[in-house]
């Protein structure tokens, strides 16, 4: 076919896809058994509409997934350029806190189409994103140097485990401190 024939995509479906995703990351914050039905109802559109853009719950949460995790990867750089970089990390992680909220109940599915072969394309850049953010800490004496992203990638993991329903929001803050106080630098004590 040729391109000048390819129809352009409506306005109105760009909008429905945008507020799906909106209504859907937020029903399924609040529990991973949120209905299909409840989504496109919430979000002012029909079963219909919702399956045209995501043909099943697997497909909408793998884009909730890619849009999450893309948002991630391009904030560690702005973070730097508008915060002192202790501030930077601990701002990035407490995003990385929200999107495990959301993990929490999904994490299954994400893992699922990661197992079925394929690759996931934004774990090198958001290992890229976790080195920004150490190595203006480490530049600025406020970070160990050397810190291996992957290693922070590991710590950020339990995030994903931890119940929203029960306390999350406040066992992350602790967990999170004690990660930031991990990468420190040891501030020299009297000679």
């Amino acid at each position: 076919m040729n391109a000048q024939h390819t129809k352009p995509t409506r306005r109105d479906a760009v909008g429905n896809r945008e507020r799906i995703l909106v209504v859907a990351r937020e029903a399924l914050a609040e529990s991973s058994a949120a209905s299909l039905t409840a989504i496109a109802k919430k979000a002012g559109v029909g079963i219909g509409t919702l399956y045209r853009h995501f043909p099943n719950r697997e497909a909408l949460i793998v884009e909730l997934y890619r849009h999450d995790i893309q948002h991630l990867i391009d904030l560690a750089p702005a973070l730097v350029a508008s915060h002192p970089p202790l501030e930077a990390l601990r701002r990035w992680f407490d995003e990385v806190a929200r999107y495990g909220r959301l993990k929490f109940g999904v994490a299954e599915v994400i893992h699922a189409a990661a197992d079925r072969g394929l690759d996931d394309e934004y774990y090198d850049p958001f290992l890229g994103a976790i080195a920004v953010l150490l190595d203006a800490g480490a530049a600025e004496g406020t970070l160990k140097d050397g810190l291996d992203p992957e290693d922070v990638l590991l710590q950020l993991s339990v995030l994903w485990r931890i119940d929203p329903a029960r306390g999350g929001e406040v066992r992350a803050a602790r967990i999170l401190d004690l990660i930031v106080d991990g990468l420190r630098r040891p501030v020299p004590g009297p000679a």
